[in-house]
């Protein structure tokens, strides 16, 4: 299934997860519907997650548990991309995290996890757009989404956080050089 075949078959996914009813304490998280479209996303075969999206398969089931009970995960390829600086990703978001849900700690790792994708972060993370992930961004990590005043996509705007932590000063995102929209990313900043 590709291409826009995809699309239907996405939909119905994110209308049964979204169906499902989540614990009580767990409803009204705003987060929900943004993991609901990563994981239909996966399910259709979009992204590049790993099965469990990056959190293993204990964190993965509490998640599908409490947001989502009763929803079986199609299985998908377990084969993630590793790269050696997942840990300082991760801890760039919970650094900045917003502090008012135990979700943030999940987004976090799946979103330092699909940093190692060769497509926009968006699409890596197996969302509908470019807007959901913008909305995780507000919701989780505040600050960060306030420090992107140029609008600048989102991988390339947290490995420049990130290099900037470290010093480094010359610091594209990973696989960047092999994307269609890389003029759009590297042309001049505004």
């Amino acid at each position: 299934m590709n291409g826009p075949d995809r699309l239907p078959y996405r939909a119905m996914l994110l209308a049964e997860l979204l169906a499902t009813p989540a614990a009580a304490r767990y409803a009204d998280d705003p987060n929900r519907s943004l993991l609901a479209s990563m994981i239909a996303g996966h399910s259709a075969g979009t992204g590049c997650l790993p099965l469990h999206l990056g959190l293993g398969d204990g964190n993965y089931q509490d998640l599908l548990d409490d947001y989502f009970p009763f929803f079986e995960a199609a299985a998908q390829n377990d084969k993630a991309e590793a790269i050696p600086e997942w840990e300082d990703l991760q801890k760039l978001l919970l650094d900045h995290r917003a502090g008012e849900r135990d979700s943030e700690l999940w987004i976090a790792d799946i979103i330092a996890t699909a940093c190692a994708g060769r497509d926009h972060l968006w699409q890596d993370l197996g969302l509908l757009n470019r807007d959901e992930l913008s909305q995780i961004m507000w919701l989780n990590f505040p600050e960060l989404a306030r420090s992107n005043v140029g609008d600048m996509k989102w991988k390339k705007f947290l490995y420049r956080q990130f290099c900037s932590r470290e010093g480094i000063y010359v610091c594209p995102a990973p696989s960047c050089g092999e994307c269609k929209d890389y003029a759009k990313c590297f042309g001049p900043e505004n």
